[in-house]
């Protein structure tokens, strides 16, 4: 366990360090974003955005922001050497066809059993966002999810069940939050490491029986 819950642009760092060199990556909406700013040149990962850019690089700064190049989140970004451009429905044929190694997205809730909840809450006022979250979270080889572990009331997003409308079924694998990094497999649901909280608080806090990290 390490002494403090993580900030955004730790976990951020935490969830690139953790993709295999050679990948091909998208990064949802949101916390995700952020990944791009940390990977490292020698793990020659390509990013992917759904709308329309393979080879995409950090975000922009100062001098960089060019209007025209954005990622699916309209966040300015740039471009690294060899960046192709496409039409929309190629990128969602190269999203659906399996040619992406990981994608990282946000998410409301995410079930022991990896089901994914990222696109409605199901309250009726709220404005659902499908965008392509379908499309990675069954056509991408690896799902991560990178969120907060609570909501404001202090209720667990990782549950027993999903209770709001799905994006995916058994998509997920890894959920990287500020407390703790979970991994799902045929096992169950498994803490890799706990951040600024032990594992049996961990435990008492999260409606899902959890195994503990390996050699604990």
């Amino acid at each position: 366990m390490s002494r403090e819950r993580l900030g955004r642009e730790e976990l951020a760092r935490l969830v690139a360090g953790d993709i295999a060199p050679g990948s091909f990556v998208n990064l949802g909406i949101g916390q995700p974003t952020l990944v791009s700013n940390y990977l490292r040149a020698s793990q020659n990962v390509t990013l992917h955005t759904e709308n329309g850019m393979l080879g995409m690089g950090p975000a922009a700064v100062g001098d960089q922001v060019d209007g025209d190049l954005i990622n699916a989140g309209k966040i300015p970004v740039t471009e690294r050497p060899g960046a192709s451009y496409f039409h929309h429905a190629d990128s969602f044929a190269l999203m659906r066809g399996g040619h992406l190694d990981v994608c990282v997205l946000g998410a409301f809730q995410v079930s022991a059993a990896g089901d994914l909840a990222n696109w409605h809450t199901g309250v009726p006022d709220a404005i659902p966002a499908v965008g392509g979250a379908m499309d990675l979270a069954t056509g991408a080889k690896e799902v991560y999810v990178m969120m907060s572990l609570f909501t404001r009331e202090g209720v667990a997003k990782l549950v027993p069940h999903c209770s709001y409308p799905l994006t995916g079924v058994g998509c997920v694998r890894r959920i990287y939050t500020n407390e703790a990094v979970f991994l799902i497999g045929p096992e169950g649901v498994r803490v890799r490491e706990t951040y600024g909280i032990d594992f049996a608080d961990l435990a008492r806090r999260v409606d899902v029986a959890l195994l503990p990290p390996e050699g604990a």
